[in-house]
């Protein structure tokens, strides 16, 4: 188990008020800051994660504990926890983590989140039908997670799963979701570029052009 109160205590001796401002900024003033560097926040939380790869279980209730902490950071050490353990996490699991994604949400823990998501996926495909649910969600957050789920999977990317994600998403309109479209092709090209190729031009008519752009970068 993880001291909660004590990480955060250390968290917040390491606040930067100088970088608080200009951090939320960029996040478009949506949450407060501690200014801490993502160097330094790991460089604080590394003595407190030591060993809970081997617990064999995850604290929920701490990173539930993170999420509900005001200043952005919380929510940063949550998802770098969830990262570590990953591999204890189940299909059990998947509700949890959509439950983080629609809670504070923006791209930054979402993203945070969706390669720990694709990592459950990959180890039980029997959760496959789960993330084709998430890629018709109606919530553009859960939806952004399925799409980019298979991000730096290479050679293992599975396709045919990508494919009927990214199609499901198709003319939303959304700005984050167009984006990472753009991404999972982009990612994928560095791999099977022949494969992009043919996919956009088999739907370049329903695609956006900030998709089309985004994931034509190393074509």
């Amino acid at each position: 188990m993880i001291d909660a109160d004590a990480l955060f205590r250390d968290l917040r001796e390491a606040s930067d008020p100088g970088r608080a401002g200009p951090m939320s900024s960029y996040m478009r003033n949506q949450f407060p800051f501690l200014g801490i560097s993502a160097t330094r926040r790991r460089d604080v939380c590394k003595p407190h994660f030591a060993g809970v790869k081997k617990e064999g279980r995850i604290d929920w209730p701490f990173v539930d504990a993170c999420w509900q902490c005001e200043e952005r950071e919380f929510q940063y050490v949550g998802a770098d926890y969830l990262r570590i353990v990953r591999r204890h996490l189940v299909p059990g699991d998947l509700p949890r983590l959509k439950a983080l994604a629609t809670s504070k949400s923006w791209w930054d823990t979402v993203d945070s989140l969706d390669r720990t998501v694709g990592d459950v996926i990959r180890r039980f495909p029997d959760a496959r039908p789960t993330i084709l649910e998430w890629a018709r969600d109606k919530n553009m957050w859960v939806r952004r997670i399925a799409i980019d789920h298979q991000l730096l999977r290479k050679g293992d990317t599975d396709t045919e799963l990508l494919a009927d994600i990214l199609q499901a998403n198709f003319g939303s309109g959304e700005f984050f979701i167009d984006k990472a479209i753009g991404w999972a092709l982009r990612d994928y090209s560095k791999t099977s570029p022949e494969w992009v190729r043919g996919f956009i031009e088999d739907h370049r008519g329903r695609m956006s052009a900030l998709s089309i752009r985004e994931a034509s970068k190393y074509l």
